[in-house]
Order: structure tokens, then sequence, then C-alpha cells
């Protein structure tokens, strides 16, 4: 009955930092490590997640008072990934993740990530982690760092074979995933734990809850 029911379900495009990866501290720290190589003062979790936007240069410039140059912006990103790759190993999955991607998959629901994390990095740390198997795709950002979700997005759902985004919902933490939903044509789900304060997420006009569980609720009910 599960399998059966499995090709009309939902199925749910995750995302990976901040959602299915606890990494808040690490991001956090990295791009006050990246903010140091111009000179701009550290900033806490919580202003991290009242003023972060994408595409990236532009939550610098809400910092900076200005956009960083081509070079700053290549000098921040090289900082902020280093430190980033240093401090990832610390992280762990959000509470309750690897038990609701398990029991998704054996009541016959499919799922995938799409990640704007680069994409040869991605992969061994999904594997490392031990949940590889619960998705159909696990894809990563291949060109340059700093853009928008959107066309990953859509070329992410054109890969996945009988999956229909009108059945798909994104699972994410920031105001991109929703944008990125759109784009391709599936609905959206946020999630507060990550990278956007609640206020900030309500702006896109997509539901938002505080813990994955609800977020699969919800994203049924989206699609029923």
């Amino acid at each position: 009955m599960g399998n059966a029911r499995g090709h009309h379900r939902t199925h749910l495009v995750w995302d990976w930092n901040g959602t299915l990866l606890d990494d808040n501290t690490a991001v956090v720290g990295a791009t006050n490590a990246a903010f140091g190589e111009v000179g701009l003062a550290p900033i806490t979790v919580e202003q991290y997640r009242e003023m972060y936007c994408i595409p990236i240069p532009r939550f610098y410039e809400r910092l900076m008072g200005r956009l960083p140059t081509d070079a700053e912006w290549e000098r921040m990103d090289g900082v902020f990934h280093r430190h980033y790759t240093e401090q990832r190993d610390a992280c762990g999955l959000t509470a309750g993740a690897a038990e609701l991607l398990a029991r998704w998959q054996l009541t016959g629901g499919s799922q995938s990530i799409m990640s704007m994390y680069r994409h040869e990095e991605l992969v061994p740390v999904v594997r490392g982690f031990g949940i590889e198997g619960h998705f159909l795709r696990v894809d990563g950002r291949t060109g340059p760092s700093g853009g928008s979700k959107a066309q990953y997005m859509e070329r992410h759902l054109a890969a996945l074979e009988g999956i229909s985004p009108q059945r798909t919902v994104v699972i994410g933490d920031a105001v991109d995933d929703a944008v990125a939903a759109a784009h391709a044509g599936a609905q959206a789900v946020l999630f507060t734990g990550g990278s956007h304060s609640r206020a900030s997420l309500e702006k896109a006009g997509v539901p938002v809850v505080d813990t994955l569980a609800d977020a699969i609720t919800l994203a049924e009910q989206l699609t029923a």
C-alpha cells in the first residue's frame, strides 16, 4: 500500500544548511571571520538571522553600507568557506531529522536534497551522516557562490523522473527557498531553526513552522 501511494504522494525537496544540518554556529563564526577581512565588527546569531538575505553580497551591503568590491567579495567568500569547513565537523543534524527522513521513506514518500552548498562537498557530508539512501537525488551548487537557488531548483526537479512540481514541497530555512520553489512551480514551507528569523520568513508569504515534523505535516496538506 505504501509504495503504491508513493506515486501520488508529496515529494519533499530538503534544503541542507540550516534545515537538515544544524550549522548556525559554524555559519555565523565563518561570517564573522569574513567580516574581519574588511574591518567589520562581529555579529551575533540573532543579528545574523535578522539581517541575512540572498544574494549574499546584498547581505554584506546591509552591514557594510555598500556592496563589497569584486576583490573584497572573493576574499570574504574564500575566508568564509575556509572557516566554515573547519567548523562543519562539529555540526550535527537538526534534532529529529534522521528519524523523520527514515519514516518518510518507509511510508512510501520520496525526497531529495537541493542545496547551495558546493556539490562536491555536500555529497560526502550527507553520506557521512548515513542518510544518503533516503534521497532520490542529492544536488549541490556547481557554479559560483552567492547567487539564488531558483535555476538550480528548476534543474533539480527536471532531473527527478516521474515527480511533478505540483506535488512537490520545498522545505528550507531561507526566503530564497520559497522563491526557488515558486520559480520551479512547487510549494514551500519554511523552518525557523536556520538562517532567518520568523519575522523575515513570514514576508515570503508561505507557511512558516518551528519544527521539521510540522513542516512535513504541512507539506502533505498543501498537496492533498
